[in-house]
C-alpha cells in the first residue's frame, strides 16, 4: 500500500517571507547590529500573527544573525571582523575559480549587468546595491560552467549579503567596487584567465579590508562615546 502523507501547512511559506523580510533589514542596516527585536513589534509592523514571527527568528537565530537579548525578545548579532575575513577568504577563493573557467571560454558578461550596477551606486536603495552585486558574481559563477561553484557560494550568501550591505553603505566605495567589477569582467571577456583569478581575489580582499576598517572606527567611536 502506498505510504499516507500528511498536507502540508501553509504556513512555512509565510514563515519564509518573515524570514526574507527579516534578513533584507538585516542586510541592509535598517535593523542594525545590536538592534533589539522582538515579536510583538515584527508581527504588528508585517500584519502577521505572532507565530510565524517566532519560526522565522528560531531560524535567523539558528543561522547566527540574532542573539538572544537580556531579559526578552532577540537583538541582531554583531559583525565579527575575524569571521568576515573567513567569509572573504571563501568568497574569494570560489569567484577565483569561476572566472578562470569562465574566462577559458573568453565569455563576456551583459552590460545591463555594470549598468544596472552603477546605477544603483547613484541611488539609495541598499537593498538594489546588493541585488546588482550578486547578480553579477551570479553571473560568472554560471559561466564557469561548473554548477558546484554556485551551490557552493550560496551556502554564504546570506552572510554575504549583510556583510555587503555594511561595505555598500559607505558611499566612497560603491563606485570602486564597480570600476573593479568591470575590470574583472574584461579580462575574462579576453580570455586572461590569471588576471581574472587575481582581480576578483583583490576584490574580495579589498571589500575584506574596508569593512575591517569601517567596523574598527564604529567600535572606537563606541568606546569613545562610554568615556
Amino acid at each position: 500500500m502506498p505510504a499516507t502523507l500528511l498536507k502540508l501547512d501553509a504556513a512555512p511559506d509565510l514563515v519564509e517571507q518573515v524570514y526574507r523580510r527579516l534578513l533584507d533589514a538585516i542586510s541592509d542596516g535598517s535593523l542594525a547590529p545590536g538592534g533589539r527585536i522582538t515579536q510583538e513589534d515584527i508581527a504588528e509592523q508585517l500584519a502577521v500573527s505572532r507565530q510565524p514571527v517566532l519560526q522565522a527568528l528560531r531560524l535567523l537565530k539558528k543561522d547566527g544573525f540574532v542573539l538572544d537579548a537580556p531579559g526578552r525578545g532577540v537583538q541582531v548579532a554583531p559583525l565579527d571582523p575575524a569571521w568576515i575575513a573567513q567569509v572573504y577568504q571563501v568568497r574569494g577563493a570560489l569567484d577565483a575559480l569561476a572566472a578562470r573557467l569562465a574566462a577559458q571560454q573568453r565569455w563576456r558578461m551583459e552590460p545591463r549587468l555594470i549598468e544596472q550596477g552603477r546605477k544603483a551606486t547613484r541611488g539609495r536603495n541598499v537593498q538594489a546595491m546588493i541585488d546588482a552585486d550578486l547578480a553579477f558574481h551570479n553571473a560568472i559563477y554560471a559561466a564557469s560552467g561548473n554548477p558546484l561553484i554556485g551551490q557552493s557560494a550560496q551556502l554564504h550568501w546570506r552572510h554575504l549579503r549583510r556583510v555587503m550591505g555594511a561595505v555598500l553603505r559607505e558611499e566612497r566605495q560603491r563606485e570602486a567596487v564597480w570600476d573593479e567589477h568591470e575590470a574583472i569582467a574584461r579580462a575574462i571577456a579576453r580570455g586572461d584567465g590569471d588576471a581574472a583569478a587575481r582581480l576578483v581575489e583583490e576584490h574580495s580582499r579589498q571589500a575584506s579590508d574596508n569593512l575591517a576598517a569601517r567596523l574598527g572606527m564604529v567600535l572606537k567611536t563606541g568606546e569613545g562615546d562610554k568615556r
